[in-house]
């Protein structure tokens, strides 16, 4: 396996998760639209400058690590309101669910960074809270002597 990532960057924001395609009727007109196609286009496009060189078409290890912001109900009040409670969770186990994050990044670079997400054989993800929220990608090429 290799050690170190082929591309590795982080996009600053908080995680955002795919919505689910819409259908509408409009007279006689029957169709569909993604309500995460602007959200997907921002993320690409603070994701550009990482874009490979050439679309990658083998086998891939994806690792992804959501940073969210912490509510103000993790920390305590008054002159110590910048300090967290004893009892602030660390993992971020609340909505958005992890594989709506995970589809959001995937669609996002099909076509872009990869041919498609199905190139991905493995995966690792990761929620936690953070005062820096962001998205941290990672992308390993698999290498073919890993057979099993």
């Amino acid at each position: 396996m290799n050690d170190a990532p082929f591309i590795s960057f982080s996009v600053p924001g908080n995680p955002v998760a795919l919505k689910r395609h819409r259908t509408f009727k409009k007279g006689d007109l029957v169709g569909t639209y993604d309500p995460s196609k602007g959200d997907k286009k921002d993320f690409l496009s603070k994701s550009m400058g990482y874009k490979p060189a050439i679309l990658l078409d083998e086998p891939l290890r994806v690792e992804l690590s959501f940073y969210f912001y912490r509510p103000r109900s993790h920390y305590r009040t008054g002159k110590y309101s910048n300090i967290l409670k004893k009892d602030a969770p660390t993992w971020h186990t609340k909505i958005p669910d992890s594989d709506n994050l995970i589809k959001f990044v995937c669609d996002s670079f099909n076509g872009v960074f990869w041919r498609d997400d199905s190139l991905i054989c493995e995966l690792y993800v990761t929620k936690t809270y953070s005062v820096n929220p962001s998205v941290n990608i990672q992308i390993f090429k698999l290498n073919e002597q890993q057979k099993t």
